[in-house]
């Protein structure tokens, strides 16, 4: 079918206007992600200290990194037992929350309470936690422990290497439920009464029941988002464990990917170096993220 050039011309100028409208995202998005993530995959591949210029010293920091950095191995158990937990847990909590405050009256002073803990800064959250997990008599949970006889001596919950990174995940799982919350709930109330009316029709009776025929299609989009956001913010923890053991923690039990990172870029210098432990983080969430894309999309990626 021939198209007249009045038709093509106007095809041309509206598609002309969207990537108008989308040049300032993509401008700022190329410098300030795109050229990055090739800059530091190029610098992983020399030995740089900030001061002279960069050698290339080819795999030799890979190969550092994998076999014979110890604190790497050991940041990288830590990462994985944090996300492994805090990630699942939180992603589950923030749904199961969302769908039950959905169905409540007074939902949105409750939104705000779950959402609240999430644009509060991590440093500032972790003072307020550490009043429960402080280390002498005096912290709450040891003040409760002791009274009630459980404990005779106050528990070192952030200088103890085998209670650091509980602590560091009971705070993360508390903070990382608001933004996903606020994700999940804008989804169901975007499922539309006609569809639980129907259901109910078909023969549909009970809760669970919606969730699992209606909800969980309608809002598939949504657990995507909160998938791939848990994943990106359980790999990037570093304020919270920081905040409860410091840097480096005793015997590097609260140490993660990005404190091996921050430690090498603003103690050490080692720029190259650092880089390849940025690339190795990266390559991990994305492989993992595209899993998850896989299992939750409607389309195939």
């Amino acid at each position: 079918m021939m198209r007249s050039p009045e038709y093509i011309k106007c095809k041309l100028e509206k598609k002309i206007t969207g990537y108008l409208f989308m040049a300032p995202f993509l401008v700022l998005f190329i410098i300030f992600v795109v050229v990055p993530v090739f800059m530091a995959a190029g610098l992983s591949f020399t030995n740089y200290n900030m001061l002279q210029a960069p050698k290339w010293v080819g795999l030799s920091n890979y190969r550092l990194l994998l076999l014979e950095d110890d604190v790497f191995i050991i940041a990288l158990k830590n990462t994985l037992i944090f996300a492994g937990t805090t990630g699942p847990i939180g992603y589950i909590m923030s749904f199961i929350a969302a769908w039950v405050i959905n169905q409540l009256k007074l939902r949105n002073a409750f939104s705000l309470a779950f959402y609240t803990p999430s644009i509060t800064s991590s440093i500032a959250m972790t003072v307020v936690w550490m009043y429960f997990f402080s280390s002498d008599r005096y912290g709450l949970i040891n003040s409760i422990l002791i009274k009630t006889g459980v404990i005779q001596e106050a528990i070192l919950w952030n200088t103890n290497p085998k209670t650091i990174l509980l602590v560091v995940i009971i705070i993360s799982i508390w903070m990382s439920m608001g933004t996903g919350f606020l994700v999940f709930l804008a989804g169901l109330q975007s499922v539309s009464r006609d569809l639980y009316e129907a259901g109910e029709i078909d023969g549909i009776r009970s809760r669970f029941q919606e969730l699992y025929y209606i909800t969980f299609p309608m809002v598939k989009p949504q657990l995507l988002y909160g998938a791939v956001n848990s994943i990106s913010t359980s790999f990037g923890v570093f304020d919270i464990a920081v905040g409860v053991a410091g840097i480096p923690s005793p015997d590097y039990a609260g140490h993660t990917l990005v404190a091996h990172l921050y430690d090498y870029v603003f103690i050490r210098f080692q720029m190259g170096y650092a880089s390849t432990i940025a690339v190795f983080l990266f390559s991990l969430t994305f492989i993992i993220g595209r899993i998850c894309m896989k299992l939750l999309s409607s389309k195939d990626m």
